[in-house]
C-alpha cells in the first residue's frame, strides 16, 4: 500500500535535507503520534522522508506497522563503540517514500556516550543527503545525551504539548535545553512551532493554556491544534498513518493542516536555518 501523493511543494536540487526534531521534555504529549503522522504527510507530498526513533520505547515502528526483531540494528547502535553507518540502519516501510530507523527498547540511557554530535555526524553522510529530502527525529523525553544528540543534529524543533497547566513550564524547560544545544555548537537550531494535541476548545482550561503558550511564543508559532480523536489511537494500533487508516477523520484533517503550516514555513525560509522566524 502507498500513501496518496498530494501536490509536492518541492525541495531545492542537491540541497541537504531539513532535519526536524519532534521533542518535549514531558512524556505523554503525543510526540510519537505527531512524528509518525508528519513523516507520513511529508512522504505523501512526494518528499523522500526518513524518521529516526531515538525514544527507547520504540513506538514509531509500531505506528508504521513494523515489529522489531531480536538483534535488529537500531538508531541506538549509532552510539556503540563500532557503529554502523546511518544508511545501514534505514528500513523501508510499507509507505512509499518513507523510511524508518527504529529504536532499541533495550538501550540503557546511562550507557550512552557523552558525545552530543554523534547523530549530527551520521546525518552528514553523503548517502543520507542523496537519499532524503526531509528527516524527522522522535526524541526521547529524558534530559540526557540522546536528547542533546537530537537537538544538536536538528535545524528545527516542533514541540507537541497537551493543554495542561504544566504545559507552559515544560516548554520553558525545553527552551533552556535549546540554549544549551546552541552553546554546544548547533547555532542553527530554531523553534519552528508548538503544537497543541488532545485539544478540546470546548474546555475553558484548554483555551486558556493555548492562549498562554501563544502569548509566550507568538501566535505564529502555534501550529493549529490536534483535536481528540479515537481514530488516531486506532490508526496506531493498526500500524498505519491516520491519513491511510481514516483519511476523513478530524485527526487526519488536523495533522494535514499542521503539516501545511510547517511546509509553508520551511519553503519560506528554505535552507537558511539562520534566518529568524
Amino acid at each position: 500500500m502507498t500513501l496518496t501523493k498530494t501536490a509536492g511543494l518541492g525541495v531545492l536540487p542537491n540541497a541537504p535535507p531539513n532535519v526536524l526534531a519532534v521533542t518535549n521534555r514531558k512524556g505523554g504529549t503525543g510526540k510519537t503520534t505527531t512524528a509518525v503522522n508528519l513523516a507520513a504527510a511529508f512522504a505523501a507530498a512526494g518528499q523522500r522522508t526518513l524518521l529516526i526513533d531515538l525514544d527507547t520505547q520504540g513506538h514509531c515502528a509500531f505506528g508504521l506497522g513494523l515489529r522489531p526483531t531480536p538483534g535488529q540494528l537500531s538508531a541506538h547502535h549509532l552510539f556503540a563503540d563500532a557503529p554502523p553507518t546511518l544508511a545501514e540502519l534505514c528500513c523501508a516501510t510499507a509507505w512509499a517514500g518513507l523510511d524508518l530507523v527504529p529504536a532499541s527498547t533495550d538501550c540503557r540511557h546511562g550507557r550512552i556516550s557523552d558525545d552530543d554530535r554523534i547523530l549530527a555526524r551520521a546525518l552528514a553522510e553523503p548517502a543520507i543527503a542523496e537519499r532524503y529530502d526531509q528527516i524527522l527525529i522522535d526524541s526521547p523525553p529524558s534530559l540526557d545525551h540522546l536528547l542533546f544528540n537530537a537537538l544538536s543534529a536538528a535545524h528545527w524543533a516542533i514541540v507537541p504539548f497537551v493543554p495542561h497547566p504544566l504545559a507552559g513550564e515544560g516548554v520553558k524547560q525545553l527552551a533552556r535545553v535549546f540554549f544549551q544545544a546552541a552553546m554546544g555548537g548547533n547555532t542553527r537550531l530554531r523553534l519552528l512551532g508548538v503544537l497543541p494535541v488532545m485539544l478540546d476548545t470546548r474546555i475553558g482550561q484548554h483555551r486558556a493554556i493555548r492562549a498562554q503558550v501563544a502569548e509566550q511564543f507568538g501566535e505564529q508559532r502555534v501550529l493549529g491544534g490536534i483535536r481528540n480523536d479515537i481514530k488516531l489511537a486506532e490508526a496506531f494500533a493498526a500500524g498505519q498513518p491516520v491519513r491511510v487508516y481514516a483519511p476523513r477523520s478530524r485527526g487526519q484533517h488536523d495533522y494535514q493542516e499542521a503539516f501545511e503550516t510547517i511546509e509553508t514555513c520551511l519553503r519560506t525560509h528554505g535552507r537558511d536555518h539562520n534566518a529568524p522566524l
